[in-house]
């Protein structure tokens, strides 16, 4: 919440049509979009073309060391596949990590915008955007960027003070919403282990049930699409199964950000030197198999070892390697 020097909330500047607009959203997502993260995004998108025309928009999730997770994107009326890509150190996600504020396209005439992956439409470049980090509160006074959202236009100069205020706003809410959904899960991952049913990590059994469910689904709408004789009917019924095809993949890629994390953060800990013994260690070689491969003493191949031990703080090499296997699988 944005505060005066007194503690006073700080009234947003923005004019009354889209005070209206923004009144309107906030009640709506409260009573409609919470647990829903797809309808979240879709509706998010549609107040904010009410407010100003927008041609491409995206939500954003930084995943990992280097990652970052696009459960949803919207291009010229099309919905676009969700993705994962690495980001880089010179583009919007590494310069919304830095500067922790909205990014705009006149900021630095597009270089930060054009340094990423390119999105929306590739034949075209975005004469115009604004990408504003979704925070959270962190284990210090700062709040945690844990992901971005962003409007394109391929017009210059469509966004003006008023709409990229009201942009900040919404995805200030998006960001409120998504926090409270993780705080209470963190709280149900408070409670004792060996208790049933209780919240984990996701695995591939997770993942498989919730594809084998949802695809399901659609194949029962597939099948009742095929006794439908009118075509209105018809298309209506095609576009319910689009529809449900989209929450999928939106929800799946979303699925993913809970996959446990761990085994990259502990591989990233090590230096170089103990990267590389890492990668041996994982392939079961002992020392003097190590020592040979990288050309080192088996002195050095022994203090890599007691150090990678250490950092690891698991019971031997074999916990170690399995746990580098997992890392580089992924």
């Amino acid at each position: 919440m944005h505060e005066d020097e007194g503690g006073r909330p700080v009234r947003l500047r923005v004019d009354a049509a889209t005070t209206l607009v923004l009144r309107e959203a906030f009640y709506k997502i409260d009573a409609n979009y919470r647990n829903d993260h797809y309808g979240l995004y879709d509706y998010v998108r549609a107040v904010m073309g009410k407010i100003v025309p927008l041609d491409h928009f995206y939500i954003g999730f930084f995943h990992g060391a280097s990652r970052v997770r696009y459960p949803y994107g919207y291009d010229s009326g099309q919905y676009e596949d969700p993705a994962s890509h690495t980001y880089g150190p010179h583009g919007q996600a590494a310069w919304l990590l830095k500067h922790r504020q909205t990014y705009r396209r006149h900021y630095d005439n597009g270089v930060a915008l054009n340094a990423g992956v390119a999105s929306g439409d590739t034949s075209r470049m975005s004469a115009d955007a604004v990408t504003t980090p979704l925070l959270r509160p962190g284990t210090d006074a700062r709040r945690t960027v844990f992901g971005m959202m962003s409007m394109q236009s391929y017009t210059a100069n469509t966004f003006d003070g008023n709409s990229v205020r009201a942009f900040e706003w919404l995805a200030d809410l998006v960001a409120r919403v998504l926090t409270k959904e993780a705080e209470d899960l963190d709280a149900l991952r408070r409670l004792p282990a060996d208790v049933e049913d209780g919240p984990h990590q996701v695995t591939a059994d997770h993942v498989i049930e919730f594809l084998s469910s949802r695809v399901a689904n659609v194949r029962d709408q597939a099948r009742d699409a095929a006794q439908v004789a009118d075509p209105d009917s018809m298309k209506q019924t095609l576009e319910i199964i689009v529809s449900s095809c989209q929450q999928i993949q939106s929800n799946l890629i979303e699925l993913t950000l809970d996959i446990d994390n761990e085994p990259e953060e502990r591989f990233r800990s090590l230096t170089a030197a103990e990267q590389g013994v890492a990668v041996l260690l994982a392939s079961d070689l002992q020392n003097e198999q190590i020592a040979n491969e990288l050309g080192i003493s088996t002195h050095t191949v022994k203090t890599h070892v007691r150090k990678i031990l250490s950092k690891y703080r698991m019971n031997g090499r074999g916990s170690v390697a399995e746990d580098v296997r997992r890392h580089l699988a992924r």
